[in-house]
């Protein structure tokens, strides 16, 4: 089983969530790419494939993940089980929280890829976010709050990577 983490990161924020995964899951067991600097295509080379993406101001994507967005429609993920995990500000922009994240998800489906690593939304407060679940009990993977929950990042990473490592086939 190989996996890779592909991430894009403005602030530093998601880039630092990618490196506590990689930490945890062991560099040995997790390759890591930062979609600014490598080319979404390696996610062919991999069996499952985590991504980290933020949500900027009104729902919208990180701008290197904005950069290759269309090359993703070229990839065929069939057969590859992925997970998504974002950072995102549900106090700043409670209409869009951790939107990114569901585009993100939706485009790998759309791409034949199996989505795990769903996350509850008990614990957070938020309006809408296209990342919710229909009947908004879970997010399609993990978020992450570095503004108004940053005391809780550590536990949630970790909780998160113990299911990932679970439900990874």
């Amino acid at each position: 089983m190989t996996i890779a983490l592909f991430f894009g990161s403005t602030t530093g924020n998601t880039e630092d969530i990618a490196d506590q995964i990689r930490d945890i899951f062991g560099a040995d067991q997790l390759d890591i790419y930062n979609v600014a600097d490598d080319s979404v295509s390696l996610m062919l080379d991999y069996d499952t494939l985590i991504c980290g993406i933020p949500t900027w101001d009104y729902g919208e994507l990180q701008a290197d993940w904005e950069d290759i967005w269309e090359e993703i429609d070229n990839l065929n993920l069939k057969n590859k089980q992925f997970a998504c995990f974002g950072c995102g500000d549900q106090i700043g922009y409670p209409e869009w929280y951790q939107d990114a994240v569901g585009l993100l998800h939706d485009k790998l489906v759309a791409q034949g890829a199996s989505a795990i690593g769903y996350w509850p939304t008990t614990g957070y407060t938020f309006e809408t976010s296209k990342a919710a679940t229909a009947d908004g009990s879970q997010f399609v993977g993990l978020a992450v709050d570095e503004d108004s929950q940053h005391e809780l990042t550590d536990q949630r990473v970790t909780a998160w990577c113990a299911q990932l490592q679970q439900e990874i086939n």
